[in-house]
């Protein structure tokens, strides 16, 4: 543990109860009416979540979220968002992956973590994006920054002390300078975590009469470190230049630790399996963005370049014990993985006299990834050894109206995609994947307002979801003698047809929504008899359908700010190789209740859940989980929050699923009990942000 922990602690606990015993005043000086009068200042209670036809909008600013250290884990405590247990994902109940958006420009995952939540003013969860959203979009976060126009600068530090199973450390600096037209932002966040996983999964393979299951632990040392710096220049009132730099490297020393059983046609073995791994990732993403407004035809451009690279490196090191013998030395692994991504755009929007908008635009991107896989077994002394490339071309055209007519709000749009994708070994001279397709994505939304306090909307979208590009890798990792985790390099996208409609009255709405998927995603066994092993992956099953019942309920009663989400959810999920069961309604819930107390404390409890999941193909446990959060404002400067997450330790999920004949039950802990404490002191001010950045590349959340 860090030598300077109870000092921090002691320094943190300090303020804390001091700010507790004072009550102090502002003083009024006796010759204050002879002072200028510059500023004036008025307050309001503001509503923390609004609802509009089932989109929640979070205000971030003038709540107790603005206290939070990250913009994750910020995200995590809002209705209907799931955090990925590894912090890498983002996902929206019933709709999948979001697309996620800062001041209505596309970032990615690093984007966002370099992104200061004291920049943040409201976060809006959009669930019917219009067709001026790209096409893979189901679900939008619109993220909102804190506007102004006076020069100045900000910093802001942050120190978040974090006790799970290990102790865990956040330390962020970010800093904003703003002089007449320029304006520069950096950043520097560095993490050291050591995050604890545990999972299991039984399973049989009756044609093989084979039984196992294994029981695998892992803990980690992770160092983090994440860069950012931006340069933006306002050429005049409708113009501007901007440049971005992101960087987030990742490195991870941990022990795997598995206890297996395994009987094959009556052999039994009960074998350990003890692994050194080490891994590394660097993630770097820069832009370059122009804007111009063409007064001749009254249209506002926007172009734009985009540069990626993800490069990964994991080694490891695998021994076995079979049946309480000793530890032999099995595979020494080394994989790496980079992908490279470029992407140009231009978008252009025309608003016409009588209110209407009309946007269009082109983009084009290549990804460029490769694999290198090199084992070496030690008891067959033989290597293995393979490249595999992987080339990716997008060309996409789209084109939107909207605007109003009377009571009626429209959007109508039309995207055309084509892709060109291509696969091989190195030492091959024919390609092992080879697809060329394009794709017609339309969308269209309809709202009408019946009166001030009732409105209508109807909507419908056909989107798209491509496979991370390291899924389409080579990429493996040893669990035991028999069970190996892979990926799929023939993965293809999903395609999803969604219509809904939403009655709101005041801020309480009810939505319907139907869809179909084609080729989602989900887990799949591939046994490989002549090696005896089974390797967990991905596939594209046949179809998913389902309809989704939601409620947004809000609701204020003065210290009292509360939010309730419902959703009766029934999904179905079909394929050939899979036993279907039963396909049955759940419910999704979320509860967040907000108390403003005296001297400028805030609690706040929340909970979410969801009742047993049966949806076809895939059974799932019931979860419920409580957080709770304390935050106290210490003058203007410093913020101290303290929080208790997962405090009843149900952070556990369970799934049951029969594909290509092997049935499977696992067990997934998540180290999610955490009592946390975090100190942020701001200096320095900007009243407004004029920083604008736009991404480029529509891919770039495949980029992992």
């Amino acid at each position: 543990m860090n030598i300077y922990l109870p000092l921090k602690i002691f320094i943190i606990v300090y303020f804390f109860l001091f700010s507790l015993l004072g009550n102090a005043q502002n003083e009024i000086k006796k010759d204050s009416i002879s002072k200028e009068l510059k500023e004036v200042v008025v307050t309001q209670n503001k509503k923390t979540f609004t609802n509009n036809n089932g989109n929640i909008k979070v205000d971030v600013a003038n709540s107790v979220y603005n206290s939070i250290p990250n913009p994750v884990d910020l995200l995590a405590k809002l209705p209907l968002v799931q955090i990925g247990s590894n912090r890498e994902s983002i996902s929206i109940v019933g709709k999948g992956t979001p697309l996620i958006y800062i001041d209505n420009q596309r970032v990615g995952m690093n984007d966002l973590n370099a992104l200061s939540v004291s920049d943040i003013k409201t976060i809006e969860i959009i669930q019917n994006p219009s067709s001026k959203y790209e096409a893979e979009g189901r679900a939008v976060i619109l993220i909102a920054r804190k506007l102004s126009k006076k020069d100045g600068f900000k910093t802001d530090a942050s120190e978040t002390a974090s006790f799970k199973k290990n102790y865990n450390n956040y330390f962020g600096f970010n800093s904003s300078f703003k002089k007449d037209k320029l304006e520069w932002k950096a950043n520097l966040n560095y993490n050291r975590r050591n995050p604890w996983e545990n999972h299991g999964i039984a399973y049989q393979i009756p044609q093989a009469n084979i039984i196992s299951n294994y029981d695998v632990t892992a803990i980690s040392d992770v160092n983090e470190y994440i860069f950012g710096a931006g340069l933006f220049y306002k050429i005049n009132d409708e113009d501007y230049f901007s440049i971005n730099v992101n960087d987030k490297l990742k490195r991870d020393v941990f022990d795997i630790n598995t206890f297996t059983f395994n009987n094959n046609q009556g052999e039994i073995n009960n074998v350990f399996t003890w692994s050194e791994n080490s891994s590394s990732k660097n993630f770097i993403n820069s832009f370059v963005n122009y804007s111009r407004k063409i007064k001749a035809i009254d249209t506002k451009l926007f172009a734009g370049f985009q540069a990626s690279n993800f490069n990964q490196h994991l080694w490891s090191l695998v021994q076995n014990n079979f049946n309480e013998t000793e530890l032999e030395l099995s595979q020494n692994r080394d994989q790496k993985f980079n992908v490279n991504v470029f992407s140009g755009r231009i978008d252009l929007k025309k608003k016409f006299k009588n209110g209407m908008n009309w946007e269009y635009g082109g983009l084009y991107s290549l990804a460029k990834s490769k694999s290198d896989y090199d084992v070496f077994d030690y008891e067959k002394k033989e290597d293995t050894a393979f490249n595999y490339n992987f080339k990716e071309y997008n060309l996409a055209a789209y084109t939107q109206l909207s605007g109003k007519i009377n009571k009626l709000d429209f959007s109508v749009g039309l995207r055309i995609e084509n892709t060109n994708v291509r696969g091989k070994y190195s030492t091959d001279n024919f390609l092992l994947i080879d697809k060329n397709y394009a794709n017609v994505f339309p969308k269209a939304q309809v709202s009408f307002a019946i009166d001030s306090t009732k409105s209508v909307s109807v909507d419908y979208s056909r989107s798209i979801s491509r496979p991370n590009y390291s899924s389409l890798s080579m990429i493996a990792t040893y669990i035991n003698p028999y069970f190996v985790y892979g990926s799929n390099i023939n993965l293809g996208p999903t395609f999803a047809d969604v219509i809904s409609g939403v009655f709101q009255y005041h801020d309480k709405s009810v939505k319907l929504t139907f869809y179909q998927n084609k080729n989602p995603t989900y887990q799949d066994f591939v046994f490989d008899n002549q090696n005896n092993i089974l390797t967990f992956t991905e596939k594209n099953f046949q179809k998913e359908s389902g309809y989704n019942i939601e409620f947004a309920l809000p609701f204020t009663y003065k210290i009292w700010t509360n939010i309730n989400s419902l959703v009766f959810a029934t999904n179905k999920i079909e394929d050939e190789s899979a036993v279907f069961n039963s396909s049955r309604t759940y419910l999704y819930y979320y509860s967040n209740n907000t108390f403003k107390l005296p001297k400028n404390f805030a609690f706040v409890l929340s909970f979410w859940g969801t009742t047993k999941q049966k949806e076809g193909v895939f059974e799932r446990n019931a979860k419920l989980i409580f957080d709770l959060s304390l935050a106290k404002a210490l003058g203007k400067n410093w913020n101290l929050t303290l929080n208790y997450n997962d405090i009843f330790k149900n952070t556990i999920y369970i799934d049951r699923f029969t594909v290509n004949n092997v049935s499977s039950r696992g067990r997934y802990l998540v180290d999610a009990n955490e009592i946390s404490i975090t100190l942020r002191y701001s200096f320095g001010k900007i009243t407004e942000s004029e920083f604008k950045k736009k991404t480029v590349d529509e891919n770039e959340n495949r980029i992992k």
